[in-house]
């Protein structure tokens, strides 16, 4: 990666730069830290909770509303009566992606965010470019969409491939790019998001170490399944703890694939992955019914007690064996870039 010292120091502050290898501390994931315990710095205010994104200081709340499920509705005005009302109720972490409906989300997303709303909300979108000039793209597309001159948080999308942590911090990869525009005030903070398997997390963590680079946060899937397959909970997420990077749980109810194994209920799913350290639980929101769902599972959350949670492990632990449930992971159902590849550059 073309990035020279004195510019990795100049944005350490928000970047989260770590000169010791990641790497190192990555036996801490064997370890089995105290991960079934929600992080201690959260506030209740109104409807909502929220918690600090990891060591950037930020409130996000614990509830995010996804943005692939937003540009679902076919009426585009309830997409962003959703929106508002969400951000209204206080959920004001906002997911989107450069690629989601075609752009549809982000253009629905940037209308919502008008008359003040944009100020309201921690606002986050992913890219998929692999390369310098396609990462450059999808960023200036993005912002135009969402007609922002900023984005809090962007993120690599689908790191689901060993190769894609090379590729993004190589020479000419898609990190020039991105610190680029984080120097020139487009983005703020910067992630990494993926569904596939841990592994490619931890692979990501090093390359990034080796870059002396440290991510603000992270996205992967945190559900009463993945315990048990392929395990993000287990190898990943104490791993981010100890670095103090932002931990984003997604794939909760996998798309409702989860709710289909007859184990467990979308507010039971919500509440445990509410329970980690998660310093937001980002869940698809297309309808004003599953919305006031998403704020009854943060209105009536407690931290579950270590009994509460190996009950509900031990009631999932069968249907989860196979990953038959998390398809994200055993399937291409979710994998956007492999079934489109030019969007990677």
């Amino acid at each position: 990666m073309d990035i020279s010292r004195r510019d990795l120091l100049k944005f350490a502050s928000t970047s989260g730069l770590v000169v010791t290898g990641l790497a190192a501390s990555q036996g801490i994931a064997r370890q089995g830290l105290a991960q079934n315990q929600p992080t201690s710095t959260q506030i209740k205010s109104g409807e909502m909770i929220y918690r600090t994104l990891g060591r950037t200081g930020e409130k996000v709340s614990v509830i995010g509303l996804g943005g692939h499920h937003i540009g679902r509705p076919k009426d585009e005005q309830e997409g962003i009566r959703l929106i508002r009302t969400a951000i209204d109720r206080g959920i004001n972490f906002m997911d989107n992606c450069w690629d989601y409906h075609n752009g549809g989300s982000e253009i629905r997303m940037g209308k919502a965010l008008q008359d003040g709303y944009r100020e309201k909300v921690f606002l986050m979108t992913k890219i998929d470019g692999r390369t310098k000039e396609a990462a450059a793209k999808q960023i200036d597309e993005s912002l135009r969409r969402l007609q922002s001159d900023r984005i809090d948080l962007l993120q690599h999308h689908e790191i689901i491939r060993m190769e894609d942590p090379d590729r993004i911090f190589a020479p000419g990869g898609a990190m020039e790019a991105v610190v680029a525009a984080q120097k020139a005030g487009k983005i703020r903070y910067i992630g990494f998001t993926g569904h596939k398997d841990p592994l490619v997390h931890l692979r990501m963590l090093e390359v990034a170490a080796q870059n002396n680079f440290r991510f603000d946060a992270v996205q992967m899937p945190l559900n009463v399944m993945d315990a048990h397959f392929r395990s993000f909970e287990k190898q990943v997420l104490p791993l981010l703890v100890k670095n103090q990077i932002g931990v984003l749980g997604m794939k909760s109810m996998g798309d409702q694939n989860i709710l289909k194994s007859n184990t467990v209920k979308p507010i039971e799913c919500l509440h445990y992955a509410m329970n980690l350290p998660t310093s937001t639980v980002i869940t698809g929101i297309e309808s004003m019914q599953i919305l006031n769902q998403a704020f009854e599972a943060a209105r009536t959350f407690k931290p579950m007690s270590q009994e509460q949670v190996s009950a509900l492990l031990n009631r999932t632990r069968q249907a989860a064996a196979k990953g038959q449930y998390e398809l994200f992971k055993t399937s291409n159902q979710f994998d956007g870039t492999a079934k489109n590849p030019q969007w990677l550059g």
